[in-house]
C-alpha cells in the first residue's frame, strides 16, 4: 500500500467543467487511486475584492495559475479542463498548429503547453472543442431530462454530420454551445449539461469521445 494517496489536481475553465469534474470525473479518478482536488481558473483579481473566476482571457494568466499550483509539492499531477474553442491565440502551439485534423491540432497544442511549463507533473488537457461537445455525446440523456424526445434525433444528426461529438465545428456561430442554445431554448448550461453527462456515464463518454479517452488513459496509467 502506498504511503499516501497520489494527488491529482484539475484546473478547470468554468462552473460547467467544475460540476462535470465533481459528478463524473472525480468518482472515476478516485477509483483509479487518485485523491482529486480541483479549482476554477482565476481570471481577474479586483483590488480589495474577491477574485473573479471562470473563462480564459490570456495565456499569461493561465500560465501564472499553473505555475502557482505547481509550487504545491503535494500535487503529483496537475491537469486541465479548458476549451480548445476560444483558447487564447498566444497560447503555446496555437500559432503553428496543424491545419486539418482536429486531434492532431489539440495534441500539438497540449504538447507545446507542457513544454512551455517544463514540469513533468503538468499534463495539459484541452477539450475538443468545448465541454458542450460532451453534452452532444449525451444527447439521449439531455432529451430525456428535458422531456423532448425529438431533441435526441436533432443532436444525433449534428454528431453524425460532424463525425463525432468532439468534431463539431468550433466557429463563433456553430460551436457546440451555440448549437445547444439553438436547439434548447432556456438551456441551463451549468445544470442541464452536467446532469446529462452524469447520466451518460464515464465509460460511454470515453467510447464516444476519443480525446477524452486518450487523456484518461494517460492518467489511468
Amino acid at each position: 500500500m502506498p504511503d499516501r494517496f497520489r494527488r491529482l489536481h484539475l484546473l478547470v475553465e468554468g462552473q460547467t467543467e467544475e460540476v462535470v469534474v465533481a459528478e463524473v470525473l472525480r468518482p472515476h479518478l478516485e477509483r483509479a487511486g487518485w485523491a482529486v482536488t480541483f479549482s476554477i481558473v482565476t481570471t481577474r483579481r479586483a483590488v480589495g475584492g474577491p477574485a473573479r473566476r471562470g473563462g480564459l482571457t490570456t495565456w499569461a494568466k493561465l500560465e501564472r495559475e499553473i505555475r502557482l499550483l505547481l509550487r504545491d509539492s503535494s500535487i503529483d499531477v496537475l491537469t486541465t479542463l479548458v476549451d480548445f474553442y476560444g483558447l487564447p491565440e498566444e497560447c503555446p502551439g496555437m500559432s503553428d498548429r496543424p491545419a486539418h485534423d482536429a486531434y492532431e491540432r489539440v495534441a500539438h497544442v497540449e504538447a507545446a503547453m507542457a513544454a512551455a511549463i517544463g514540469d513533468h507533473r503538468f499534463r495539459p488537457n484541452v477539450v475538443l472543442h468545448e465541454i458542450e461537445a460532451w453534452v452532444f455525446a449525451a444527447g439521449v440523456q439531455l432529451a430525456e431530462l428535458r422531456g423532448e424526445p425529438g431533441l435526441a434525433l436533432k443532436l444525433a444528426a449534428e454528431v453524425g454530420q460532424a463525425g463525432g461529438p468532439e468534431l463539431i465545428n468550433d466557429g463563433p456561430a456553430t460551436a457546440p454551445s451555440k448549437r445547444l442554445i439553438g436547439h434548447c431554448p432556456g438551456y441551463a448550461k451549468t445544470v442541464e449539461g452536467p446532469l446529462a453527462v452524469t447520466a451518460l456515464g464515464i465509460d460511454a463518454l470515453r467510447a464516444l469521445c476519443p480525446h477524452v479517452d486518450t487523456w484518461l488513459l494517460g492518467l489511468d496509467a
